[in-house]
């Protein structure tokens, strides 16, 4: 077995709509035309309103990507990429020939494979990966556009009792980091959360919050709660 095969193995057993393509061919680009990357939690892996300088295909871990406001003080995660998923930000900026438009930050210990741009358009001419990654974009833009209707449409504090919903009883977090993920300022969450305390529904604590009323705030998140 040569020492590309194990990588190739790996990549396929992710990217399943890679498998169409020739054995001889995926190997022989694999070795010229890509290059892995090893990421820690924190690192940057590509900026807003840069250059794309290739296609990132995740192996192991998780990336987040965000854009940030005009002052560069808030930031707002857009998605998350995990193993056997794209970045459509890198897709969409490598297809159209333009800088990025979104900064992807690791959250985890990642590894990742980045494919020369040229290479990304090349394999993007076989029918399956081209589907796939157009299946994904169509994906992308629905989670897009319910976000978008929740930032505009919905109260902060439905959409905050929802995000605390789904992770157990303790989340792990802090009030910056919620604030970014709803796309609001930290005093706003603060206050939200310290209504919340007082109203029984959480426990909160440094970098912790406990639920104690998760259908309280069910109820909150589905607007049959609207004292807040």
């Amino acid at each position: 077995m040569s020492s590309i095969e194990p990588l190739m193995m790996e990549l396929r057993s992710r990217y399943p709509s890679l498998i169409d393509l020739p054995i001889a061919q995926v190997e022989a680009e694999l070795q010229l035309k890509t290059r892995l990357i090893n990421a820690d939690p924190g690192d940057r892996l590509f900026d807003e309103g840069k250059p794309c300088l290739g296609f990132p295909l995740v192996l192991q871990g998780e990336i987040c990507v965000s854009r940030s406001s005009a002052d560069g003080v808030r930031t707002m995660e857009l998605y998350r990429v995990t193993p056997g998923e794209i970045c459509v930000v890198s897709a969409s900026s490598l297809l159209a020939h333009r800088n990025l438009n979104a900064q992807g930050t690791a959250v985890t210990c990642s590894r990742l494979m980045l494919l020369a741009p040229d290479l990304f358009e090349r394999w993007t001419a076989h029918p399956a990966f081209r589907q796939f990654v157009f299946g994904v974009f169509s994906e992308r833009l629905t989670d897009l556009m319910n976000l978008i209707d929740a930032i505009a449409f919905q109260r902060l504090d439905r959409r905050l009792a929802h995000h605390l919903l789904g992770h157990g009883q303790y989340l792990r977090t802090t009030h910056h980091a919620l604030a970014d993920e709803l796309g609001t300022v930290r005093e706003i969450v603060t206050r939200l959360l310290n209504r919340f305390a007082a109203a029984g529904y959480v426990s909160l604590g440094r970098e912790r919050i406990e639920v104690l009323d998760a259908l309280s705030l069910r109820a909150v998140a589905s607007g049959q709660i609207t004292s807040f």
